[in-house]
C-alpha cells in the first residue's frame, strides 16, 4: 500500500487526511515549497500524452526539493519498442529512482506495475481504467470551492464510459454521505455498469438525467468531460456522442450562484471559452489545485516508503 493504483484504496478517514495534507502543501507552496524530499527522485513514465498531471507531479517533486527523471512517449521512446514488458522497465527504472509516476495505456497497467516494483507506483491513469490521483485533485478542488464534501448533487456530463476520471471519482464520492450523482450522457457512452454498481453499495444515488438543464439546475458540481475519440472503436459511435452536451452561458444562467463548473481537461468543445470569466467556471483552478494534492501523495508515499509501511487502508474497500 505505498503505491497509488485506484480510488477504490482510499477510505473515508485517509481521503480526509490528505484534503488536510494538501491544504498544508498549498500554504507551503506560498512560500515556495518545502525541502523535505532533498535527495529524492522521481522517475514520470509516460506511455500516453499528457500535460497537466506530468508537469504537476513534476512541479511537485521539484516544490518538495527532490529531482525528477523523466520520457515524455515512453511508448514511442523507451525500450517498449524494441519489445520490452512494462515489468522488465519497471524493475529497471525502480533502481533508478525513489519514486515512479506512470501513465499507460493499458487498464491495469499500474497494479502490473505495483507487483513487481520495489519503489511506491503512483498511477497517473491506466486506459479507460482509472485516474486516482485525478479523483483526489478533484475532491481537493470540490472541498476548496463548495465548502464540503458530503451532502452534494454532482452532475456528471459527458464520456462517462471511457472517461477514468468519472469512474475515480466516483469512487472517492462514494466514501462520502449524501451524495447524488446526475448520469447526463449519450447513450454510446453511459457509465459503467461496475461504477454504478460500486456506487449504489455505498448508499449514492445514481440517476440518469438526459436534460443538462435540468440536471444543472440542482447540481453543486457540473463536472463536465471530453468525449475521447481516441479510445472509440467506432468512429460512427464517435460521432453520435461528441457535441451533444455543451456547457455555455445559456447553460450557467440555469446553474445557482454558488455551483462550480468543473472539468479535468483538455476541453474539445464542450466548454464554451465566454464560460471562462464567470467565477463559477472552476476548472483552470481546477489543474493548480493538483500541485498541492500531488505533494501530498508524493510525501506520504516516500515516507512509507522508508518506514515500510503502508500509506492507505484498503479495509472499506468493496470487491
Amino acid at each position: 500500500m505505498r503505491h497509488v493504483i485506484s480510488a477504490k484504496a482510499f477510505d473515508r478517514d485517509a481521503l480526509l487526511g490528505l484534503l488536510a495534507e494538501a491544504a498544508r502543501m498549498q500554504v507551503a507552496l506560498g512560500r515556495g515549497g518545502l525541502r523535505t524530499q532533498d535527495g529524492k527522485v522521481m522517475a514520470a513514465l509516460f506511455f500516453e500524452p499528457s500535460t497537466r498531471t506530468r508537469l504537476s507531479f513534476e512541479a511537485a517533486m521539484l516544490r518538495l526539493g527532490g529531482q525528477v527523471i523523466s520520457t515524455e512517449n515512453a511508448r514511442e521512446f523507451s525500450s517498449a519498442i524494441k519489445g520490452e514488458t512494462l515489468e522488465d522497465t519497471i524493475r529497471v527504472v525502480a533502481g533508478y529512482a525513489d519514486v515512479i509516476v506512470l501513465r499507460h495505456h493499458e487498464v491495469g497497467a499500474a497494479a502490473r506495475a505495483a507487483r513487481v516494483s520495489r519503489v511506491p507506483i503512483l498511477s497517473a491513469g491506466d486506459g479507460a481504467g482509472e485516474h486516482p490521483t485525478q479523483a483526489l485533485l478533484d475532491l481537493y478542488t470540490v472541498w476548496r470551492e463548495v465548502g464540503r464534501v458530503e451532502d452534494l448533487t454532482v452532475a456528471l456530463v459527458g464520456d462517462l464510459l471511457y472517461g477514468r476520471t468519472v469512474h475515480s471519482l466516483v469512487y472517492v464520492l462514494s466514501r462520502f454521505s449524501g451524495i447524488r450523482l446526475l448520469c447526463v450522457a449519450p447513450d454510446v457512452t453511459p457509465l459503467p455498469a461496475d461504477v454504478r454498481e460500486y456506487a449504489a453499495a455505498h448508499g449514492v444515488r445514481v440517476e440518469v438525467e438526459p436534460d443538462l438543464h435540468k440536471a444543472a439546475q440542482v447540481a453543486d458540481v457540473v463536472y463536465q468531460t471530453r468525449v475521447q475519440k481516441e479510445r472509440f472503436a467506432s468512429a460512427a459511435d464517435y460521432e453520435r456522442a461528441r457535441g451533444q452536451y455543451i456547457v455555455d452561458r445559456g447553460l450557467l444562467s440555469a446553474m445557482r450562484a454558488d455551483s462550480i463548473v468543473m472539468h479535468p481537461l483538455p476541453r474539445a468543445g464542450e466548454v464554451a471559452p465566454d464560460v471562462d470569466d464567470d467565477p463559477r467556471a472552476a476548472y483552470f483552478r481546477q489543474t493548480h489545485y493538483g500541485v498541492p494534492v500531488r505533494m501530498a501523495l508524493l510525501e506520504r508515499s516516500l515516507q512509507a516508503q522508508v518506514a515500510g509501511e503502508p500509506v492507505w487502508s484498503e479495509s472499506a474497500e468493496v470487491q
